[in-house]
């Protein structure tokens, strides 16, 4: 309910409106001077205030300077019996809503409320939203992969070049995408998203590239495609391997030659836009089974990025659980909740086959749901069992230090680490490759690669170490 302040030396006004707008449903209070409205702002928040310029002491202009010095945030609407065009010009530039005049006409006294609550909650979203797309966009992992990605997102996002970013679902390809974005030479320009695989097929070319008025049964109106509304800045294609092929064939004429042409129109706009494009598809299979154009994988493949399941990411899946943790415990007002080590040992067993985008729906699930403070292997029933492998104790265990102490270097600890647990992981499985890397999610190249790099040995395939 949104609440009202009165502020008028005329007991009647105060009264009459103070009735008018109870009835209306505001929670309305009402005092008497300029003094005891200051006053009253410093005991409560208020949606709206109603100012008298003619007040008794401090008048309704020098109330609401301070007002605003104190910086009191919520509209103010001036109420005046004797208004001149100055008075209305001066109260505007001190930063009044609207300017009423006595004696006051309650259907418009009630509709600049109105109006001036509207404002207030269009204000208040706009922060909430501005704070959400300003938030720094973080990539959370320390594992060797990421560190590549990281790398490789550094060298590519300076350039202009075309980047097609690949992964599983739920992998953070968007993300990945709007780092890019945001550490480019465009990052002051727009970033406009489409998903290829959300848009109906019939409408996939009028919002990519814009149609005229009457182009289409329900065009009524011109309308400019992302394209156009890109320019300047960067067009992610979200699953572009759901794209049709005649719209295949478009966008590849639009990144040729950086010029489009609306749906129904008859005349080309040139654009200028940096396109990143995701998918979730083997895109060379998709092209020798047909179902996407070869030049325009070519053309999207300038600078191919592979983003990792999380199930290669070793610990980072506990790093992200505490980054989640701390943001679902700022956004829903609560206290961090902590993980015992059987719970996290759990985690980093889990195959997690929606990745990134499930643990964050399991983090923001254990937050609501669980009163403790802390979360429990117990908590974790409601994940699948069937995709759980054995992961040693030493994957999650935290190091003590002691005090004084050498500390190694990071890079040094985190190699450790990963050569001591995949030792573990070879003996659980005696040696063999092939059921190591099918435990740990991995493929066994990608097994044979780490394992050199962290000096394991092994000898012929599938052999016991």
């Amino acid at each position: 309910m949104s609440s009202i302040l009165i502020v008028d030396d005329e007991a009647g006004v105060r009264a009459s409106l103070a009735g008018v707008l109870r009835d209306e449903g505001y929670t309305v209070d009402a005092v008497e001077s300029g003094e005891a409205c200051l006053e009253q702002v410093t005991r409560q928040a208020y949606d709206v205030i109603l100012l008298d310029i003619w007040l008794p002491g401090i008048d309704g202009l020098a109330t609401l300077e301070r007002l605003r010095e104190r910086r009191v945030e919520g509209p103010v609407i001036m109420i005046s019996g004797h208004g001149t065009v100055e008075t209305a010009m001066r109260a505007t530039r001190l930063g009044a809503f609207d300017f009423i005049e006595k004696p006051l006409s309650i259907d418009k006294t009630v509709l600049a409320v109105r109006n001036a609550i509207r404002q207030r909650r269009l204000e208040v979203e706009n922060r909430a939203l501005r704070a959400r797309v300003d938030r720094p966009l973080v990539i959370v992992g320390a594992s060797p992969v990421m560190a590549a990605l990281r790398e490789q997102i550094g060298m590519a996002a300076p350039t202009n070049g075309r980047v097609l970013i690949s992964g599983e679902n739920g992998t953070g390809k968007e993300l990945v995408a709007r780092q890019i974005h945001a550490l480019s030479q465009r990052r002051t320009g727009p970033f406009v998203e489409v998903n290829c695989a959300a848009i109906p097929e019939e409408l996939i070319e009028s919002e990519l590239f814009g149609h005229m008025k009457g182009a289409f049964t329900g065009a009524v109106a011109d309308r400019r495609g992302k394209f156009e509304l890109a320019t300047g800045g960067t067009l992610f294609l979200d699953e572009v391997g759901d794209m049709s092929l005649k719209t295949q064939a478009k966008v590849l004429r639009a990144l040729q030659e950086q010029i489009i042409e609306p749906v129904g129109g008859h005349t080309s706009v040139r654009v200028d836009v940096r396109v990143l494009a995701a998918t979730n598809k083997d895109l060379p299979e998709e092209i020798r089974a047909g179902r996407f154009r070869e030049d325009l994988f070519f053309r999207l493949n300038v600078i191919p990025l592979a983003v990792p399941p999380l199930r290669e990411r070793g610990a980072d899946v506990i790093r992200l659980a505490e980054h989640f943790i701390a943001e679902f415990a700022s956004e829903y007002g609560r206290r961090m909740k902590r993980l015992t080590p059987e719970a996290a040992q759990a985690l980093c067993g889990y195959r997690w086959p929606g990745n990134v985008r499930e643990l964050r729906n399991v983090i923001e699930r254990l937050m609501i749901m669980v009163p403790s403070d802390t979360i429990a292997v117990e908590d974790l029933w409601f994940l699948d069992e069937l995709l759980v492998v054995p992961v040693p104790p030493a994957a999650v265990a935290r190091p003590a230090l002691a005090t004084g102490a050498a500390v190694r270097p990071l890079y040094e600890a985190r190699d450790a680490w990963e050569r001591e647990y995949l030792l573990q992981a070879l003996a659980a499985f005696d040696g063999n490759m092939s059921r190591t890397a099918d435990a740990l999610g991995v493929e066994r190249s990608n097994l044979y690669r780490k394992m050199r790099g962290l000096g394991i040995h092994t000898r012929k395939d599938d052999e016991p170490l």
